[in-house]
């Protein structure tokens, strides 16, 4: 038997995990993502025992978890934590904790900044170096996550069959993903995990961003991220600095923004989790 300690960041598509061993490498594998607002209990055990459980080698006894995970706040973090120990009830030390406070320890250890995420969804929050002293609520897709993947999805969507961006780009939209009204209307009102639809059609925003209009609808969401988020913590003098694949692949816009709203970007990290172990 050895013990090890299990690190994961959770994010509404996928989950990175990492196992550390004393006497081993560290051993990294991803899962879909798991988010308590969003899945039942059931499922999130069921996940669990699909595609977590396996890569635990079987000599193996944790001693530590840290999860650190969208939607892990509130009743969200108690559901969590109600699956982690029923599924480790021998480990010592589980912890729980919001996404961002994740991305806050990855981006910027002890010093001050303003933490953000851009994946599926969107968070940020004020940083002290120790803990989160200011968060605006995000409020989820439907009502905000300025910037998110999800946003950015529902945008697209919306503009394309509303005649909104130019008729080539509507119509090269349809050609690649073969997708109507109905279908769109029935992935994001009839099925579950709708934001994770709504982001995977964001690569389509990647590939096109150079068109103006696909370029000033970025540049808007970014900004309203911003205004609607960052603006209101009133700390010009701090660097803002992001996690997630949205904030990655669209840097330059997310510079852009940042840069008309009177904001210096920091760092833009796709994956934090080799910094949460390190850091």
């Amino acid at each position: 038997m050895f013990s090890l300690c299990l690190i994961a960041d959770s994010g509404s598509t996928k989950t990175d995990w990492v196992l550390l061993s004393p006497n081993a490498a560290p051993l990294a594998f991803q899962s879909q993502g798991i988010n308590p607002m969003h899945q039942e209990r059931a499922d999130i055990l069921r996940l669990f025992g699909h595609e977590v459980l396996p890569h635990l080698p079987l000599d193996a006894s944790l001693s530590e978890i840290h999860f650190y995970g969208a939607g892990c706040a509130g009743q969200g973090k108690q559901m969590l934590q109600d699956c982690l120990h029923s599924l480790f009830p021998h480990v010592a030390v589980i912890e729980v904790d919001t996404d961002l406070v994740g991305a806050a320890k990855a981006l910027f250890a002890e010093a001050e900044g303003v933490a953000c995420i851009l994946g599926t969804g969107s968070n940020s929050g004020l940083w002290d170096g120790t803990r989160l002293t200011a968060n605006i609520s995000p409020l989820g897709y439907i009502l905000g996550d300025e910037g998110s993947g999800a946003t950015l999805g529902r945008r697209l969507v919306g503009d394309v069959f509303k005649q909104q961006l130019p008729e080539a780009l509507c119509q090269a939209f349809v050609s690649e993903t073969g997708l109507t009204p109905a279908e769109v209307v029935q992935r994001v009102y009839r099925e579950p995990l709708a934001n994770r639809f709504l982001a995977s059609l964001t690569p389509f925003l990647y590939a096109h961003r150079s068109e103006p209009s696909i370029h000033a609808l970025l540049l808007e969401e970014f900004s309203r991220f911003f205004r609607r988020n960052v603006c209101l913590y009133g700390r010009p003098d701090l660097p803002v600095s992001f996690v997630g694949s949205i904030a990655w692949f669209f840097a330059a816009e997310v510079k852009e923004a940042a840069s008309e709203a009177g904001y210096e970007v920091g760092r833009i990290l796709r994956r934090p989790i080799e910094a949460i172990i390190h850091g």
